[in-house]
């Protein structure tokens, strides 16, 4: 199933600049993904196991690299964003 994701991360320190763009680069290391950053988030096309792998990869990422960090995700299963 064909799956887009719109993320939005809010880190909690000081220097959150540096923290989303490096969020942003380690995002578009992925590949069978889809993605396209807009000035407030970041948008994921592609299959629903690919989507969310980036996910789950993502947070966890951030988690252990910058701690607390608030992330707001909308799914629209079904539609591709980029078409």
């Amino acid at each position: 199933m064909k799956l887009t994701a719109e993320i939005t991360l809010y880190p909690l320190q000081d220097y959150y600049l540096d923290i989303i763009k490096a969020t942003i680069d380690q995002i578009n290391t992925y590949t069978g993904v889809e993605v396209s950053t807009v000035p407030t988030a970041t948008i994921m096309v592609g299959e629903y196991e690919d989507v969310m792998r980036v996910i789950n990869d993502i947070v966890a990422w951030s988690f252990e690299k910058y701690g607390k960090c608030v992330f707001v995700t909308k799914f629209i299963p079904g539609y591709n964003a980029f078409e």
